[in-house]
């Protein structure tokens, strides 16, 4: 990112959103494309299994999104965790050294979309791609506890009585601090389930001393609350009050819940909104699969667009059975920025 001059502390966001003009596009659904790519995500560590067998596959996706036209790329760390990983026969080195390989996959696909640019004749749309230089940010995905159980309790927040804030910290301390000094512009605290989660990890950011920014996304499944039944206003007050929190939002919920999702964020918040909904599908948790003709198509979703960045989200993108597709409307939907130059 140091060509754009976007700091890596607390004000990254606000002079990214200021290069952007005022909004930005976040990818999309990793576990779907790398599927259609031909990976077999049957697995606990679902899309983490990729990082294993077919690291191209990853960087092929990234690169996918690019060219629809994302400013913000997660990795694909969202179910890597050291305990994940060493369940499976890995040493904590090997472990560790898979955390890191997610972050350097999306930076080289960063570098290779740039270089694609530079290559381009035309700055902007050619051939259904966009290929357009700009400021581009690689967010270190860091699921929670629920993702690693991979039992759906992500979509539930229930842990049970003797899971604690304490407890929470430990089982994130080493991911985080491993993804943090391997190289992303942030982290992505994403699909937090319950207000524990939330203060584990502002507490950890504070205690560890980590210099990276952060945003905290929550999910839904009333439109009111977090999915634990825990209050949403609770949950952004925690991230409204630790300053490496860069923006809070939603992700992996409805799309029908987000409009009612940002005016309760806002009451609590001043930080840049985050959102980026799933498709709408419901998850079972059971099967472990996703109930087909439960969602909304990209035409649909991408209608609520213009009216979430009307009520204040800034940061706008798609989460599970989102496609690029869905990312290139986003894309045409915010063409109108007018990006401030670099200072």
């Amino acid at each position: 990112m140091e060509a754009f001059n976007i700091p890596a502390t607390p004000s990254l966001m606000k002079e990214f959103l200021r290069q952007t003009g005022g909004a930005a596009v976040i990818d999309g659904g990793l576990a779907t494309e790398l599927e259609r790519h031909g990976a077999d995500l049957n697995d606990p560590l679902w899309s983490a299994k990729c990082l294993l067998t077919s690291p191209h596959l990853i960087r092929s996706v990234h690169l996918d999104y690019l060219e629809a036209g994302a400013d913000i790329i997660i990795t694909a760390s969202y179910q890597a965790t050291i305990q994940g990983f060493e369940g499976k026969g890995f040493s904590r080195e090997q472990s560790e050294s898979l955390l890191k390989k997610s972050v350097e996959i999306a930076i080289e696909a960063r570098q290779m979309y740039y270089e694609r640019c530079s290559k381009s004749s035309s700055d902007g749309i050619g051939d259904g791609k966009v290929l357009k230089k700009r400021p581009i940010l690689v967010a270190a995905s860091v699921g929670s506890y629920g993702a690693y159980l991979a039992d759906g309790s992500e979509y539930s927040g229930h842990y049970g009585d003797v899971m604690t804030v304490k407890a929470l910290k430990e089982f994130h301390r080493r991911r985080v601090q491993v993804l943090a000094d391997s190289g992303p512009d942030l982290i992505a605290f994403e699909t937090v389930p319950n207000k524990i989660e939330a203060q584990a990890y502002a507490e950890l950011l504070e205690e560890e001393h980590l210099k990276i920014p952060a945003w905290f996304t929550f999910n839904s499944k009333d439109g009111v609350n977090v999915v634990s039944g825990d209050s949403l206003l609770q949950c952004a007050s925690i991230a409204e009050s630790c300053k490496q929190v860069v923006a809070v939002g939603i992700n992996c919920t409805p799309p029908r819940f987000i409009h009612d999702l940002i005016l309760e964020i806002k009451k609590v918040t001043t930080k840049p909104i985050v959102i980026y909904p799933n498709s709408g599908e419901r998850y079972d948790a059971d099967w472990k699969q996703w109930v087909q003709n439960t969602g909304v198509k990209d035409e649909d979703f991408i209608s609520y667009v213009s009216k979430w960045c009307e009520v204040g989200a800034s940061l706008v993108g798609g989460c599970c059975r989102t496609t690029p597709n869905t990312i290139k409307a986003i894309y045409m939907t915010l063409s109108h920025r007018s990006p401030a130059a670099p200072k």
